[in-house]
């Protein structure tokens, strides 16, 4: 096919990928079959089936780096983060729980919101977003604050996340996408990239938790983090959550492998200021499949930075952005108005502060 007629397939496809979630019950609890099928088209009409292409596929869930030489991928980190809280569920709670007590709300709250943002980058952004789920409904706070406190820890989550490839999927692609020339991503690509502006996000976010929620009246009650019960989850449960993230990778490597050409032709003319606020779709759009769709080696390094910057920040404004908002608002019941209602504004600050942050060392 030419350019025009691949082009166009492409566009429809990316189109359907980004829509269809958002506008689709069905699709969105089908979501990895779904991705996996877009994927597979979109990689015949750009005519881009190889024996590298499946093999990468097949292997990027679980090895996205070596550690002492031994693999290690985002499924293996959410099957054994997932099997460490089944069997430690009560240690681990009661541990939490006496914390809680002994600490002010305030310390409390950055404490969750900055570790949890931290530790997402070794436990995987889902299981952050499950401890958080528990530990938010144990807090005795309005529901108001409840849900600016859930939506400030899904930023935090979803930046601190991508420090690794095993944190969540938009780094996982990110890494197994710039593996070859000439960036020759590792396991530590991510954070030697984007740590200096992740890491101090993370610990912002915390400070905007303790200033925003800690100080705000508690509801009447404070036997609730003590009367707090564990968490039940069932081993089946774990088992196919972890299934669920490597067909969902799986699928995200198809896409962006059969949008290489999109990135070829159009990705690397558009300047890096402007890659970034495009990338504000993420806002309603999942950002690991954006980052299929994205990043390439073909892109600058700025362009990199820029792209992954915009889209990990964008991603917690709504419900859609990302993997923990869609775990938190289900289990919480929070409403898309409710979460637009204070996530929109703080990120648009965020990715203010970022942009000036990023570009003010090349302007000067």
């Amino acid at each position: 096919m030419d350019k025009l007629t691949v082009s166009i397939g492409l566009f429809v496809i990316f189109v359907v990928v980004l829509l269809g979630p958002f506008l689709s019950r069905k699709i969105e609890d089908s979501l990895e079959a779904f991705l996996f099928g877009c994927g597979t088209a979109a990689v015949t009409i750009s005519n881009l089936w190889s024996l590298e292409l499946v093999e990468e596929a097949i292997l990027a869930p679980v090895d996205s780096g070596r550690i002492f030489g031994i693999p290690v991928g985002i499924t293996q980190a959410v099957l054994l983060a997932g099997l460490v809280v089944y069997y430690l569920r009560a240690q681990i709670c009661n541990g939490i729980r006496r914390m809680a007590e002994k600490l002010s709300l305030s310390i409390f709250i950055f404490i969750l919101v900055a570790v949890l943002g931290i530790l997402s980058s070794v436990i995987s952004a889902i299981i952050s977003s499950i401890i958080l789920v528990e530990m938010v409904n144990a807090l005795p706070l309005e529901r108001r604050s409840k849900i600016e406190l859930t939506i400030i820890a899904c930023f935090s989550i979803g930046l601190g996340a991508a420090l690794t490839p095993i944190g969540e999927p938009l780094s996982t692609i990110a890494v197994s996408k710039l593996g070859g020339e000439p960036y020759h991503a590792d396991f530590f690509y991510l954070f030697r990239l984007l740590g200096i502006y992740i890491v101090p996000g993370v610990i912002a976010f915390g400070l905007a938790g303790m200033i925003l929620v800690g100080r705000k009246k508690r509801t009447a009650g404070e036997e609730t983090i003590a009367s707090w019960e564990c968490p039940m989850e069932t081993l089946r449960d774990v088992i196919i959550r972890a299934v669920k993230v490597y067909v969902f990778v799986m699928a995200l490597i198809l896409l962006g492998g059969g949008f290489k050409p999109i990135i070829d032709w159009y990705f690397v003319l558009i300047p890096a200021e402007v890659l970034y606020w495009v990338n504000m779709v993420s806002a309603i759009l999942d950002n690991a499949t954006l980052t299929a769709a994205e990043i390439g080696p073909a892109l600058t390094e700025l362009q990199i930075k820029s792209a992954l910057m915009a889209l990990l920040i964008s991603g917690g404004m709504l419900i859609p952005g990302n993997i923990p908002n869609i775990i938190s608002a289900n289990k919480l019941g929070i409403r898309s108005r409710e979460w637009a209602r204070f996530g929109v504004p703080m990120g648009i600050i965020a990715m203010l502060i970022y942009f000036l942050v990023i570009y003010l060392p090349y302007w000067i």
